[in-house]
């Protein structure tokens, strides 16, 4: 997925949010076939985070929390109907984001920004959730990820839409081929992003473009073009169409001769889905699980910012990110302050990214309604672990397969709130060996780690479960 965004003085803004690639599917983080040329050179000429981390191991919530800038048990992309549930939104989910919240290209727009998203919103499919009243102009995509086909009768194939007029749906006048994972949708989804900047660009318009593609959800998908060109199947075949998709927005950028002007920003919405792999998912390299837990395989993942003459080239940042920092960080480019009536928990990165500095900052881990984990440098504190159910496991359904670390990848909710997991992610990122609980490295992390989980706990004030209740007449 990504985002762009131009602003009337110095800045466009562009920010890359890939569809469930893992830490572990770019050349530049050590994936041995290197077929993510374009990305590796975007990092070589900007700066690679080693440390950043969307808000939730699913696709819902963090998309949530990247445009509102607030953890999603804050902005309501949650459910409170079985503790520590993931959930987000299919076709059937009557919630979404609630008009109280604030988007960023709501902000944006009141800075003169023109705002597009191309490509998944999956916060909301009810009128009242569309982009367009929520700040964006422009849309060209769907509500959903391309789930399906379905019967169209109880279950119609997903809408795609551009701006207001629904245009067709996947499977139909938007084709995908299940059998050989041929789909053109990702060429369509490139052309209206290199169409939207240049408009932008033509009409001298500060610009916001979110480009939210979705090629690397399962059913993974990839033009004919690209079908079997990479030594990993057809997910690689998928990163490779990204790849070369982000290396054409980039040079359109330096062709239009506004790259100078221009923040972009590559990252992820969750970590790769292993229980997609090995065909239709990716790798979160030396990390623990993957999409769905709390673990650093479901919630680090690859980021890269690029806007060359100001971001020093071959750059790389230990700063602890987050896709909220995303939403802050944007309104700092644009000379804007975050709204100051509610709590925002991203931060503004361009000291960290301009300058080198390092922010001390806290990560949380959330499933669902519960914090399962918090980082506070280079300790993180596990107060509950699960990866998923028996029932699930028992069905075949693995979220850490071949990855077994007894007493850690739980499949019942076991709770470590009076004794937290102590791990240490420099000495041990694949979190296999927690500290012991008697040594004085423990006492001292978890001093320091107790005195943040309280302030966070006193300042949590919960919005109103929007995933709560599913009703197939919304349909």
């Amino acid at each position: 997925e990504a985002l762009l965004w131009k602003s009337k003085s110095t800045l466009t803004s562009f920010g890359v949010f890939c569809l469930q690639m893992g830490w572990g599917d770019l050349g530049v983080f050590g994936e041995p076939s290197k077929e993510t040329p374009n990305l590796d050179q975007m990092a070589s000429e900007g700066m690679l985070f080693l440390d950043f981390y969307t808000a939730n191991p699913l696709c819902s919530p963090s998309r949530a929390a990247l445009l509102t800038g607030r953890l999603p048990v804050r902005n309501g992309f949650y459910t409170t109907n079985a503790h520590a549930r993931n959930a987000y939104t299919p076709q059937y989910i009557v919630g979404g984001i609630p008009d109280s919240e604030l988007l960023l290209p709501e902000l944006l727009k009141k800075a003169g920004y023109v705002n597009k998203i191309v490509g998944k919103w999956h916060l909301g499919h009810r009128p009242q959730f569309h982009p367009l009243k929520h700040g964006f102009d422009e849309w060209f995509g769907s509500p959903n990820c391309h789930f399906g086909p379905f019967d169209n009768r109880a279950f119609p194939n997903i809408p795609v839409y551009r701006d207001w007029e629904m245009i067709g749906r996947y499977y139909e006048d938007f084709k995908i081929d299940l059998k050989t994972g041929e789909a053109n949708l990702t060429q369509i989804y490139l052309q209206e992003a290199l169409d939207f900047i240049s408009k932008q660009q033509a009409s001298q318009q500060p610009f916001f473009l979110y480009w939210a593609i979705d090629a690397t959800h399962a059913p993974v998908y990839a033009s004919k073009h690209f079908l079997g060109t990479s030594q990993r199947g057809l997910y690689g075949d998928a990163v490779r169409e990204i790849d070369d998709s982000v290396g054409k927005i980039l040079k359109h950028l330096q062709n239009l001769g506004i790259s100078e002007n221009t923040f972009v920003f590559f990252t992820s919405d969750n970590g790769a889905a292993l229980i997609s792999a090995p065909k239709q998912g990716g790798s979160n390299g030396r990390f623990l699980c993957g999409k769905q837990t709390t673990f650093e395989g479901g919630m680090r993942e690859p980021a890269i910012a690029w806007w060359p003459g100001h971001i020093p080239a071959g750059g790389v940042s230990h700063q602890l990110g987050n896709v909220m920092d995303l939403f802050t960080t944007s309104l700092s480019l644009a000379g804007l302050q975050p709204p100051g009536d509610r709590q925002i928990d991203g931060i503004d990165l361009l000291p960290a990214i301009l300058q080198g500095e390092l922010i001390d900052r806290p990560i949380f881990y959330y499933r669902g309604n519960e914090m399962m984990a918090v980082r506070v440098g280079l300790y993180k504190a596990h107060y509950w672990t699960w990866s998923n159910s028996w029932e699930e496991y028992s069905k075949g359904v693995d979220f850490c397969p071949g990855q077994n670390v007894s007493g850690v990848t739980t499949h019942t909710q076991e709770e470590h709130t009076t004794l937290p997991l102590l791990f240490h992610l420099g000495r041990d990122p694949g979190e296999k060996y927690p500290l012991s609980f008697a040594s004085n490295e423990y006492q001292r992390a978890m001093e320091r780690i107790s005195a943040v989980v309280q302030q966070h706990r006193v300042t949590m004030v919960p919005g109103e479960p929007q995933l709560n209740v599913c009703d197939k007449a919304v349909m």
